[in-house]
């Protein structure tokens, strides 16, 4: 439009420059990314391979569900705790994720596979170990291998629709089993006091760990929402407000 051709030409100020496109990671730092994110692809399809095999020789109740986190045990502990490494690159600038969002949902699944289904066997066998590995693995072959495709400057529509669809009954289902999973855990947390400091000591400082567990899903109370509706926020400016953007254009 004329207006927007004058203001681009200057206004009060003089000329302004054009705006730039955020740069992406460099040389180096793709080549990195791109193989941090084959690699992932690969992990959790390990992961959802070996659950579905647990699940097709243990097809009945409570056992389909039970025994899987010692099926899936060391390839889950693997390559989620290699997710750690996306707070790094949000943190370094090589990939623009909030560094706060991306920490406390790598936090979420890390301290659930190492703070409570590690210590706790009453964890293990939670049907919510079946929804967040269900959850998880679905989620995750579709974002990694779309953050594949994207640094290769492929973005297949069905694969970017899936990432930006999918949560809305996956993020739900996964927070479910791992709110499931805490729960089940608090009663031997209780018990047991794994990382229990009482009083008196010399300290003088108390720490529990099950009342930790609890403030662990308290907060999933504000936290949720956000990550959720980022996501909305995401998918509309993406799928949504895109199929708009290319009509007007």
């Amino acid at each position: 439009s004329l207006k927007r051709n004058i203001m681009a030409a200057g206004g009060k100020d003089g000329p302004k420059s054009p705006s730039r496109p955020r740069a992406g990671p460099g040389p180096l730092a793709r080549s990195w990314l791109v193989l941090y994110n084959i690699v992932l692809t690969a992990g959790w399809i390990a992961v959802t391979y070996v659950s579905l095999l647990h699940v097709m020789n243990n097809s009945t109740p409570p056992t389909v569900y039970s025994g899987i986190y010692d099926s899936a045990e060391v390839v889950l502990k693997v390559f989620q705790s290699l997710a750690v490494l996306e707070i790094v690159h949000a943190a370094l600038g090589i990939v623009p994720s909030n560094v706060l969002l991306t920490s406390f949902q790598v936090f979420s699944r890390v301290f659930l596979v190492w703070g409570v289904l590690h210590p706790f066997k009453e964890a293990q066998t939670s049907l919510g170990v079946s929804l967040c590995l269900g959850a998880w693995s679905i989620t995750e072959i579709i974002r990694y291998s779309f953050y594949t495709f994207a640094l290769l400057n492929m973005k297949p529509y069905v694969l970017q629709w899936c990432r930006y669809t999918f949560f809305i009954v996956l993020y739900p289902i996964g927070v479910t089993g791992e709110l499931l999973t805490i729960y089940s855990a608090l009663t031997p947390a209780a018990e047991q006091k794994p990382l229990t400091l009482e009083l008196p000591n010399p300290y003088n400082y108390s720490f529990y760990y099950h009342y930790f567990l609890v403030v662990i899903m308290l907060s999933y109370i504000p936290i949720f929402p956000q990550l959720f509706f980022h996501m909305v926020h995401q998918r509309r400016k993406i799928i949504g407000g895109g199929a708009k953007q290319a009509k007007k254009d």
